[in-house]
């Protein structure tokens, strides 16, 4: 079984200012065969982590379903993003 984090972590460390602040968790899917990873991170870094029109995230869910496949589960990986600061201005507003 091929550990998503590990592989995630090794495809956006590069592309975030703080990669110690990535959360990444997987979450069950519909069925056995997906899998959905929430990545959450600050609001600058999520904002890199999607891109200009999606496109970075469109690249992430394009390599990591090819990790989904590599082990011939076939499993059908999702990407999720979230950011941290979303959660604070909630607070906030409480």
């Amino acid at each position: 079984m091929i550990d998503y984090e590990k592989v995630i972590h090794g495809l956006i460390d590069s592309l975030v200012e703080k990669p110690d602040s990535i959360m990444i968790r997987e979450l069950p899917g519909g069925t056995e065969k997906d899998v959905t990873i929430l990545i959450v991170a600050e609001d600058d870094d999520t904002a890199r982590l999607i891109g200009k029109k999606g496109i970075v995230a469109n690249a992430l869910r394009e390599a990591i379903g090819i990790a989904g496949k590599a082990d011939n589960s076939n499993t059908r990986i999702h990407l999720k993003f979230e950011s941290f600061e979303e959660d604070k201005k909630e607070n906030d507003a409480d």
